[in-house]
């Protein structure tokens, strides 16, 4: 099975979105967070919620490619249902086995929790969508320029981030294609107990590391070869604010403070 665009892999458009400079689609995302966590109420998490799909749609990118970023995190979506609907002795339980018993109002917030992790991802995988690794790592550069003058690593701590950024798309593509090779060699992942299927997964997860390390050997030697060694980089063409940057900047923080000042 093939993979066209990995999840978190940079998908090339015209959109508005995609023209917006990378420091205000930083700023953005940031925005969107603080507005997601100062909700408490349904009414804000749906509001938020709907901010995300709206940007995606004018993004042009498919939907189906955002839902991406859920299948890693669908476990920790189990856990937070579980984790606030299962009750010892529920006072009103909508499903009781013995003792244990689904919680009415836990399952709510468990509900409410677990869309929350959704609209997260939803939110800040437009992001990684819509922005090259190079423009992000000129955006954070930039950003954190400041910090030079304590002798903070800023060029180095970029380029990790922009290596991070390029091989999650790499990591995510190899590992789906090793678990199509090892369910055509007959394994099954998805039957027997927690300890059968975490042993299914060995075969996956040792090929996977092993090409991991290999990868990141021949980076290395790439970049020595080529005299890496830290210093500022150089650009061709230098990121430049244009005033609908700004717009879209200046509007965004103030639906901020107005969202969390009304949510």
């Amino acid at each position: 099975m093939s993979i066209p665009v990995p999840f978190g892999q940079f998908v090339p458009g015209i959109s508005p979105i995609h023209r917006l400079d990378a420091r205000v689609k930083l700023g953005l995302v940031v925005a969107y967070v603080t507005v997601l966590f100062s909700a408490d109420g349904w009414w804000g998490l749906v509001a938020a919620t709907g901010a995300a799909i709206l940007a995606i749609a004018i993004s042009g990118v498919p939907l189906r490619l955002a839902l991406r970023g859920r299948r890693p995190v669908a476990w920790l979506l189990v856990f937070t249902l579980l984790a606030n609907s299962l009750r010892i002795d529920a006072a009103e339980p909508l499903l009781s086995v013995g003792r244990i018993g689904i919680d009415a109002q836990g399952f709510q917030n468990g509900c409410y929790f677990a869309v929350r992790i959704i609209a997260l991802v939803l939110g800040t995988s437009i992001l990684t969508l819509t922005t090259s690794p190079i423009a992000l790592t000129d955006a954070l550069t930039r950003i954190m320029a400041p910090l030079r003058y304590v002798r903070v690593p800023v060029d180095d701590i970029a380029m990790m981030f922009s290596i991070a950024l390029r091989f999650i798309p790499t990591t995510a593509e190899e590992a789906e294609k090793i678990v199509v090779a090892q369910t055509a060699r007959g394994a099954v992942f998805d039957q027997g107990g927690p300890v059968k299927r975490a042993r299914a997964w060995v075969p996956v997860l040792v090929p996977l590391f092993v090409n991991l390390f290999r990868r990141a050997d021949d980076l290395a030697l790439a970049m020595e070869s080529r005299c890496y060694t830290g210093s500022r980089r150089t650009r061709l063409h230098a990121p430049v604010m244009r005033p609908t940057d700004w717009i879209v900047l200046v509007a965004g923080v103030a639906v901020t403070v107005l969202a969390v000042a009304l949510l």
